[in-house]
């Protein structure tokens, strides 16, 4: 295997804060302060949709929109690469892995954070949703990256947080690997390759994986 496909928030960046703030923004915007209430870190990995048809949503467009514009002005910086992520993609590349970054950000705002962090430089290519949400689901996001990288399903490795990197992985016939320091839940995890605890486990993991 030599090619791995990276997740972004919860796996490579700690976007809690700016996320957070952003959609306490929209729900106060569009009048339901009252969904702002407890922790909504659950929300962050799926797509928003998807989180806000849970909610009851069924128009969530005017929340999507006072969000993005929320996030843009100043949520998408407000964040913080974990301890080892840096160290971690060195060792990989330096393993002869090539780096692919498949989030469920749209990738209008995934490029310039992965940019800011400095995280852009050990990609090969970088792929997220379109704003009009084609793609959104992840599989369908895996499925676009192998068709445009020529990269086999079967020699590639997805790594994430939450339990639609793990689904889309098996979708695809991709093996997965889940981290622990992200949002995810360990039921989430059910169907993962390994499960690792630290960023400077993934490069021994995704070695022996490829064996």
């Amino acid at each position: 295997m030599t090619a791995l496909f990276l997740d972004l928030d919860g796996t490579l960046v700690d976007s809690r804060p700016g996320i957070l703030s952003s959609l306490i923004h929209a729900f106060t915007s569009i009048g339901r302060a009252d969904l702002a209430v407890g922790d909504l870190t659950w929300m962050i990995g799926p797509p928003f949709v998807e989180s806000f048809a849970k909610l009851g949503m069924t128009d969530p467009e005017p929340a999507i929109l006072a969000y993005r514009a929320h996030y843009r002005a100043t949520g998408m910086f407000d964040a913080m690469g974990y301890d080892g992520v840096h160290e971690m993609l060195a060792t990989l590349q330096d393993g002869g892995f090539r780096l692919y970054l498949a989030t469920a950000k749209p990738h209008a705002y995934a490029r310039d954070i992965t940019a800011h962090f400095g995280i852009a430089p050990r990609m090969t290519a970088e792929f997220g949703p379109e704003l009009d949400g084609t793609r959104n689901w992840k599989g369908d996001l895996l499925r676009h990256a192998l068709e445009v990288t020529g990269e086999s399903a079967g020699a590639s490795i997805m790594v994430g947080d939450r339990h639609h990197d793990i689904a889309a992985a098996a979708e695809v016939g991709m093996a997965s690997v889940a981290v622990r320091w992200g949002y995810g839940q360990p039921e989430e995890w059910a169907g993962a390759a390994r499960v690792i605890d630290a960023p400077a486990a993934l490069p021994g993991v995704v070695a022996e994986l490829a064996r």
